[in-house]
């Protein structure tokens, strides 16, 4: 989740959701990044779970872009845990990819998680500035916004339970159509003895667009929408010279 200041979600985000994120990654972008010999885009870095799967599955140096403060001192926490060679092919870009000034560094960006919750003014913006960083025939590869909004507020899922010692925690997700955006609404709890001792909620803003749409605004940068090799995913190439 993009653009937000993450500073509830960050204490519980690892705890609730690293394994699941880093089965997906590995099912997801693995393989790609074994292709990468020159550089890896990690677009909203987030925790780094995605970019610590790519950093095990390529050799190639990464750029992690992460705006928000509370997720990048999770990243680099996760950064000191690994190997100083790791640690060595990142460079963290703590502004938004549209002002990281990056030319042709990478055979494959990522956006795990990010590309619903950016407003169609910064979509565009994105798509720019990923097709600049990509080098001649490099890839994209993403996971779309949602097509269309839901008909009211409706139960996502619930995340947990985890203990940690005598206590549980997890979240529950909802989500609801508000003026033409989706707003999901995790709520964490921790909860000792069957007792809440706290609950606290983040709101994200997600902005639907149907594939058609996400399609021409790839194309208008010059990106070709190609083939995907997960069916959750959609992917764009910058044409060869």
């Amino acid at each position: 989740m993009f653009g937000a200041d993450y500073t509830v979600s960050v204490e519980f985000y690892d705890l609730l959701q690293a394994e699941t994120d880093r089965r997906s990654a590995k099912r997801r972008f693995a393989e790609a990044a074994g292709h990468a010999r020159h550089g890896i885009l990690d677009i909203g870095a987030g925790t780094g779970i995605v970019t610590e799967t790519l950093l095990t599955a390529s050799a190639a140096p990464i750029h992690a872009v992460e705006p928000a403060a509370p997720m990048r001192a999770a990243l680099l926490s996760r950064l000191a845990g690994l190997g100083a060679d790791q640690r060595a092919r990142v460079t963290l870009h703590p502004e938004p990819i549209e002002r990281a000034g990056l030319e042709e560094v990478a055979d494959l960006a990522i956006a795990s998680n990010i590309i619903a919750c950016l407003d169609p003014a910064t979509r565009r913006s994105t798509w720019q500035a990923v097709s600049r960083a990509l080098l001649p025939g490099g890839l994209l590869l993403f996971d779309p916004p949602p097509t269309e909004l839901p008909t009211g507020r409706e139960k996502v899922g619930r995340l947990g339970p985890v203990r940690v010692g005598p206590d549980l925690y997890g979240a529950d997700i909802t989500r609801e159509p508000d003026a033409g955006i989706v707003r999901m609404v995790f709520t964490y709890h921790v909860e000792r003895d069957g007792r809440v001792l706290r609950q606290q909620r983040e709101t994200f803003e997600l902005y639907p667009a149907s594939t058609s749409e996400i399609c021409a605004e790839l194309e208008a940068q010059g990106l070709q929408v190609v083939h995907a090799p997960s069916a959750d995913l959609l992917a764009a190439r910058r044409p060869a010279r």
